[in-house]
């Protein structure tokens, strides 16, 4: 037999169950138990059954596709992510494609007539920027994920990671290594990933009964540029902190390079520690001592929020919030403060 002329009804035979129990263990896997789904699973491995996924897409008047949209299309921190929505999207026989937010002329009403026109079943948000609301067309409501970054005037569901935990985690190894000079390299002023890094940050400070003065604050919008002018403030400093947290690794690279080039060393003048790990982190001289995102998980953990509301075709589901934990990664960037 070819796998042209297998049909559903062969699964059904394979399996022990009827063809419409087949049918919804396929396209709706939350209507049957676990034991049948994995019965029909097994079935189509075993008959080679391929799902035409195209006559499913056009009788369920869907696309097939999942819009991603992000904020720099060429920020390797987005990678992984990627990868993981893509890789949990295939399983489901979903596409991936990205979208830039900084694109020239990008507006986010775009987005709507996207799902509006059915060129997407649903979107992914990575920039809390945007905020683009459920759209609901032809009595369907297309659903809103947000990853990373997240928007209060948002009411889509979300994943991100404990930003907080990690700012907390950066400044108590710092701490543990005797510094007790410590600035900040912030984020960008509005976003809520720097609110949340850097309440963390000051809480570990206070509990060690320290404070950040507001000049070792240094400005920053986790890019590389933004990292090097942030090494320049801190050249310029009169009283100069001997360890530095910077929230994105980007901007750690940026710092750390910069300081070389004025003629500083790293940990020798200054212990760094970024915000990511992202897979340069690993290589980059001095290895960089960071706060590891798990950003594949986060990437699968948003495509599954997706598909779930997909699957359920609910018009007014009760949003989902996950927070994922987050690791210290000590590298070579970090040095205990001379004279402990």
């Amino acid at each position: 037999m070819t796998n042209k002329t297998i049909k559903i009804k062969d699964v059904a035979i394979v399996a022990g169950v009827s063809t419409a129990t087949v049918s919804r263990a396929l396209s709706k896997p939350e209507q049957v138990s676990e034991a049948t789904r994995s019965a029909v699973l097994d079935a189509v491995r075993q008959t080679g059954y391929r799902i035409n996924q195209t006559a499913r897409n056009l009788r369920k008047q869907r696309s097939g596709v999942i819009a991603a949209l992000i904020p720099d299309l060429g920020n390797p921190f987005f990678s992984q992510i990627l990868s993981g929505m893509a890789s949990e999207l295939s399983k489901e026989g979903l596409s991936l494609i990205v979208v830039d937010s900084q694109q020239i002329g990008f507006e986010p009403a775009q987005m709507l007539e996207f799902l509006y026109m059915k060129q997407a079943d649903g979107l992914i948000v990575l920039d809390g920027r945007i905020i683009v609301p459920h759209a609901t067309a032809g009595g369907s409501r297309s659903p809103v994920v947000y990853a990373c970054e997240w928007n209060s005037q948002a009411d889509g569901s979300g994943v991100r990671v404990d930003n907080e935990s990690g700012g907390r985690l950066a400044v108590e190894h710092l701490l543990a290594l005797g510094h007790t000079d410590i600035g900040f390299v912030l984020g960008p002023q509005q976003n809520p990933l720097t609110g949340s890094r850097k309440d963390g940050a000051l809480a570990a400070l206070h509990q060690a009964g320290l404070n950040l003065p507001a000049h070792w604050a240094l400005s920053g919008d986790f890019t590389l540029d933004s990292g090097a002018k942030a090494a320049q403030d801190w050249a310029a400093l009169p009283v100069r902190p001997t360890a530095m947290f910077c929230m994105s690794d980007q901007m750690a690279f940026g710092f750390i390079a910069e300081l070389t080039r004025l003629g500083y060393a790293v940990p020798d003048d200054v212990s760094v520690v970024g915000f990511d790990d992202i897979e340069i982190a690993h290589y980059f001289t001095p290895g960089l001592t960071t706060i590891r995102q798990p950003r594949f998980a986060v990437g699968c953990e948003a495509a599954k929020l997706l598909t779930c509301a997909l699957q359920k075709e609910q018009k007014d589901e009760q949003a989902s919030h996950t927070v994922l934990p987050v690791e210290l990664i000590v590298r070579a960037t970090t040095a205990a403060r001379e004279g402990t």
